[in-house]
């Protein structure tokens, strides 16, 4: 399971990230996506732990907890979608398409 962390203040780090998640257990990783064209982090991170207790002590403990000014949003991350069934594709091979392809 992963922990998806909304919310983040843009001057955090991953050290930072750490240090709040090492209190309800052993953090294995940390990602904080950064946005291609700024450089500049997204607001928004995900958190993988040692232990399926421990990642949901800290998401009952953290959502909706102020840290670095800014309210949290804490869960349990959701699967990423597969972006690659959304168009692009070729029309004659849909079966749904018009003038019987």
């Amino acid at each position: 399971m992963s922990i998806y962390v909304g919310n983040l203040s843009y001057q955090v780090t991953e050290a930072d990230v750490v240090s709040v998640f090492a209190e309800y257990g052993s953090v294995k990783r940390v990602q904080l996506p950064i946005d291609r064209e700024t450089g500049r982090m997204r607001g928004f991170g995900f958190v993988e732990m040692g232990a399926d207790t421990e990642e949901t002590a800290a998401i009952e403990a953290l959502d909706g907890a102020e840290w670095m000014g800014r309210d949290l949003k804490v869960n349990k991350a959701k699967p990423r979608e597969d972006r690659s069934s959304f168009g692009g594709g070729n029309r004659r091979s849909n079966s749904f398409s018009r003038g019987g392809y």
